[in-house]
């Protein structure tokens, strides 16, 4: 899938040091599980590697046309006891705040709606992550409350943003 700056693709073995060195970053990290050794973030990457095999859909590996880079991670997620179709996002700190995270996740809520069938998105959202808030808001998407990860994250806090397709059809 394509936007006019990103291509969106199933992640490739090639992207595993990107997407490390994404997870070993703390600010990267702060509010994706913190910062991981190379071999959890292995079981990570594989994680989503694996999602696309087991249900058919996972997280998008998000690479920059402009330079080729893998520049993060971006699309539907939902892991067993997950609480919603969620469409999360993930992008390097050396390409945050040039909307790339708005443009993928804008075509990965589209790509859900109209291939998976989704009738709602959500996203997981820590209460202290003020920029995947905003990012939310900008999606059209609204806070629904306080929600529960399944273990062993459980204990996160947590809320849930999220809209309709009806919303999401609606929204301009």
């Amino acid at each position: 899938m394509e936007t006019p700056r990103l291509i969106l693709r199933l992640p490739q073995a090639d992207e595993f040091d990107a997407y490390a060195d994404f997870m070993a970053d703390p600010d990267s990290a702060e509010f994706l599980g913190g910062v991981q050794p190379r071999s959890t973030a292995w079981r990570g990457f594989a994680q989503i590697v694996g999602a696309w095999q087991v249900r058919g859909f996972s997280m998008f590996s998000v690479i920059e046309k402009e330079s080729g880079e893998w520049i993060g991670r971006v699309g539907p997620w939902m892991p067993e006891d997950w609480p919603g179709t969620e469409i999360g996002w993930g992008i390097v700190r050396s390409r945050c705040n040039r909307g790339y995270a708005t443009e993928a996740a804008t075509a990965s809520i589209d790509w859900a709606f109209e291939t998976l069938g989704w009738d709602d998105v959500i996203h997981t959202i820590s209460p202290g992550n003020i920029v995947s808030q905003a990012l939310a808001t900008k999606l059209g998407s609204r806070n629904r409350g306080p929600g529960r990860l399944p273990p062993p994250f459980e204990d996160l806090p947590i809320e849930i943003w999220g809209q309709t397709r009806e919303e999401w059809q609606s929204r301009e």
